[in-house]
This record gives structure tokens, C-alpha cells and sequence, in this order.
């Protein structure tokens, strides 16, 4: 197991050791949110074999997930130390923060061991310095208009650096702020515990911080730090509602002040938050820095996904995603041959216009072992199930263009061609890609029960 040590302000150089050389622009690799955020990710680091791994409580608490390890060369080696620590922890190997390059090396390293996914919500957004400082061009023409409205309604206005004096200002227009955002209660009350253990180490953490005051008044107030020697983080940006276009000029006033060696500034996540995206995409990044997880997958899991790939065609990243977010062992069926999988189909349970329903998903056979009646044999147990256990309906949607399964599948009681519209929160397609061809086949308990004109499935956890 491996001896992972608290986030402590006395360990910012070794770890700055391995991070500002990194070329690495994932905001989360800035000691300073490392050390600010402990309270709710308990961030705790180790080096291993030449790199430093960083390892974050996540999901609230419920999963540990390893940083991509830093330092140079190839980190494949300490992947199996890594799994070991996690397996004592009585966990799968999570590893979060991974870019492009860091997803290629595992994938390298042990090809179809892990899925991957990419949240866009917790997607960077890294900017070119000078487009900040200068806002040059016609595509910030509405920045600059937003600015000379500032300047003119308020020609007393003044850039000020932030410091200790000002720290309990700042703190009284985050309070204010955060009474205008009560719908994220936690998530803002973390940020505020956040920003009070900056303030209290503010030196200690390299930070840099900037103010914008209207004659006596604290219009707005943002710092941050390195993440690496190159790109400097905008952890914390507040602003005076009050005052149209505080958010703009103290973003351009900043930039310009910070040391001409940081040519990025990350401008952190969206959170899937519309106006914030909205917000961030206006500035027009220079790019989104990709922060992919892994997870090192169960054998049965690994076959899935080899199944997958084989009999659909799919590539990875539609199988990972599934694997990551619905795959459960307890709803698949398999068929075995030769010592390994050769068949499967996923039960998930779904609630549309006739109740309890279960969509049968997948339904796959390894081309070299067709013909044999292997999905002959997971049909007829998926049915057994979904009678067992008292489901109003089941559907499928059949391959397009394969009419010899729609006769197949009607073996079993599936009829009709219905449309059919998924709905989850996460708006993954569990159809055919093609909306238009969604096009249901429906077993009923009771067959009396007309079909829909529409099926409409909402995922059913």
C-alpha cells in the first residue's frame, strides 16, 4: 500500500517540482487548489517511481481517483502499484485528469483494460494570454463595448492588487454574491471555505489577486496561481452585480497584470452551467484541456467491450461510455463457448406509456461462433426474467435494414414498428445513432393493451 501524505503547505516545492515543468494546464494540478479544496477532496500526493500522483476523494467521498501520475517518461510502469493501493482501499483503479496524451499511453500500455470517458462539463477552458490582455479583434468587439460603457458610467473606477487588507471586503462581496445564488448552497459553501483558507495562506501559495473599485466601493475581486511555468489559474472571480460589466474589464485588468511569462490562463470548468458556458466560450479559449477518466475494468467487463467492438462495429468511445454509465453485471445474460464470451444481451430497465419496461440492449454474437442458437438461448432467458418479475413490457429496436430479425424477435411476442425517444439525464443514445430509425419492436404482458404511437423510454435507475 502505497504512503499517501495530506496536502500540507510545506509540501508546495516538491510538488511544484513535478508540476510547473509539466507543461500539464489541468487547473486541478494547482497546489493551491489542492491544498484549499482538502476539506472536501482530502487531497493527498506520493511520488512513485520518479512522479508525483495526486489522489482525490470524489463523488463525495464515495471513490478515491489517482491523477494522471506526473514527471517524465512513460508512467505505465507504477500503473500496477496504483491498483494495488486502490484494491486496499477496497476499490477499482480510477484514474482522473487524464489528457489526450495520458489517455493514449494507457490505452498503449493495456489495450482494452480500461474505459474512458470525458466529462465536458469539467472540461478547461485555457485561453491565450494576449487575447485576454489585448482583447484584439473583431470577435471582442462586445467586449470592448462592454468595457467603454464600464469606463464611462464609472470614470473613477480603479485596478488595485489584492491584498491582506482588502481580504475581508472581498469576503463580504462574496457573501452577497452567494445570497443571489441559492440554488447551489453546497457547492458555494465549499467555495467559501475555499476562498477563507486562501486568504488565510495567501503568500504561502503563490497566489496573485487583482481588485476593481468604483470610487470607495469593491466592485469586483478574482486571484489564482501557476499550474505550470507557463499557464497561470483565475481560481476565484466575484463581482458587484450592480455594476454592468465589472466581470469583463476586471478579467481584461488582471490579465494585463499578470507576469508576461504565463502565456495561458485556465479559466477553470463550466459544470454544465448554460450561462457559464456561454460566458467562457465568449472569450474564445484557445482550447479545452481534456480531462478524461479511466477506470481499470473487471474481466467481464473487458469482454463486454471486446464483444461490443467486434459484433457492432463501435469504437471505444460509444463502448466505454455505456460500460462507465449503465453497465451493471446483474443485467447482462451471457452465453459462453470455448472459454470465453460469446454472446450477451443487457436488460435495462426503463418506465414508458406502458409501465415498468425493459429494453433489451446489445444483443450481440462473436462472428465465429453464429449459427449455433447461442442468441436463441439468451432471448428465451431474458423473456423467463422479464415475465418473472412482473415487467408490463419489454422492446427492442432491431438492427435497420436485418428484416430477418424482426421475424426472429417476433418469435419471442415482439410486434410493431413504434417510434421510439429515449430520455436520461445524461442524454446518452441508447439507440442506433440515427433518431429516425429508432424504431421499436414491443412485447406487452397483456397483448390487448394497444401500442403507442410514440414509445417514450425514461431511464429508470
Amino acid at each position: 500500500m502505497i504512503e499517501f501524505k495530506p496536502v500540507r503547505l510545506e509540501d508546495r516545492a516538491v510538488i511544484e517540482r513535478y508540476t510547473m515543468p509539466s507543461g500539464i494546464c489541468n487547473c486541478d494540478l494547482a497546489f493551491a487548489n489542492m491544498y484549499c479544496w482538502q476539506a472536501v477532496f482530502h487531497s493527498a500526493w506520493a511520488e512513485i517511481g520518479g512522479f508525483l500522483v495526486i489522489r482525490f476523494q470524489i463523488d463525495g467521498g464515495e471513490r478515491i481517483g489517482y491523477m494522471q501520475p506526473v514527471g517524465e517518461g512513460d508512467f505505465g510502469p507504477i500503473l500496477p502499484l496504483l491498483r494495488e493501493d486502490a484494491h486496499a482501499h477496497g476499490q477499482r483503479l480510477r484514474i482522473i485528469g487524464l489528457t489526450d496524451e495520458g489517455r493514449d499511453t494507457i490505452r498503449r500500455i493495456v489495450p482494452c483494460h480500461f474505459a474512458f470517458e470525458s466529462d465536458r462539463a469539467l472540461e478547461d477552458y485555457v485561453y491565450n494570454a494576449d487575447d485576454l490582455r489585448n482583447l484584439a479583434g473583431r470577435r471582442y468587439q462586445p467586449k470592448r463595448n462592454h468595457i467603454n460603457r464600464f469606463t464611462a458610467e464609472y470614470p473613477d473606477y480603479r485596478y488595485e492588487e489584492l491584498t491582506p487588507d482588502r481580504f475581508g471586503e472581498c469576503m463580504a462581496l462574496e457573501r452577497e454574491w452567494r445570497k443571489a445564488h441559492e440554488g447551489h448552497t453546497s457547492e458555494l459553501c465549499a467555495e467559501q471555505r475555499a476562498m477563507q483558507r486562501a486568504f488565510e495562506h495567501f503568500e504561502e501559495l503563490g497566489l496573485i489577486g487583482g481588485c476593481i473599485y468604483v470610487g470607495d466601493r469593491l466592485a469586483a475581486f478574482t486571484y489564482g496561481s501557476a499550474v505550470n511555468d507557463h499557464t497561470f489559474d483565475t481560481h476565484v472571480e466575484k463581482a458587484d452585480t450592480e455594476f454592468d460589466g465589472a466581470f469583463t474589464i476586471i478579467n481584461k485588468l488582471f490579465a494585463q497584470h499578470l507576469p508576461e511569462r504565463f502565456t495561458l490562463i485556465n479559466r477553470e470548468e463550466d459544470l454544465g452551467l448554460d450561462g457559464l458556458r456561454q460566458a467562457k466560450l465568449s472569450y474564445h479559449p484557445a482550447f479545452l484541456q481534456h480531462k478524461f477518466a479511466a477506470i481499470c475494468m473487471h474481466p467481464d467487463e473487458v469482454a463486454c467491450k471486446e464483444l461490443w467492438i467486434k459484433a457492432f462495429g463501435d469504437d471505444e468511445q460509444f463502448a466505454d461510455s455505456f460500460i462507465m454509465r449503465y453497465y451493471s453485471r446483474r443485467r447482462m445474460l451471457t452465453a459462453e463457448a470455448e472459454g470465453r464470451m460469446a454472446a450477451m444481451l443487457h436488460l435495462l430497465p426503463f418506465r414508458t406509456e406502458l409501465g415498468r419496461t425493459t429494453y433489451i440492449y446489445g444483443v450481440a454474437t462473436d462472428p465465429a461462433f453464429r449459427g449455433r442458437g447461442l442468441a436463441l438461448q439468451l432471448m428465451r432467458e431474458a423473456m423467463r426474467l422479464i415475465a418473472e418479475r412482473g415487467d408490463d413490457a419489454a422492446f427492442l429496436i432491431p438492427t435497420p435494414g436485418k428484416e430477418w430479425l424482426r421475424e426472429f424477435y417476433g418469435r419471442f411476442g415482439f410486434a410493431g414498428d413504434v417510434p421510439a425517444r429515449f430520455v436520461s439525464a445524461d442524454r446518452f443514445d441508447f439507440g442506433t445513432g440515427d433518431a429516425a430509425a429508432d424504431r421499436a419492436m414491443v412485447w406487452r404482458r397483456n397483448s390487448s393493451v394497444p401500442l403507442p404511437e410514440q414509445l417514450t423510454a425514461s431511464w429508470r435507475s
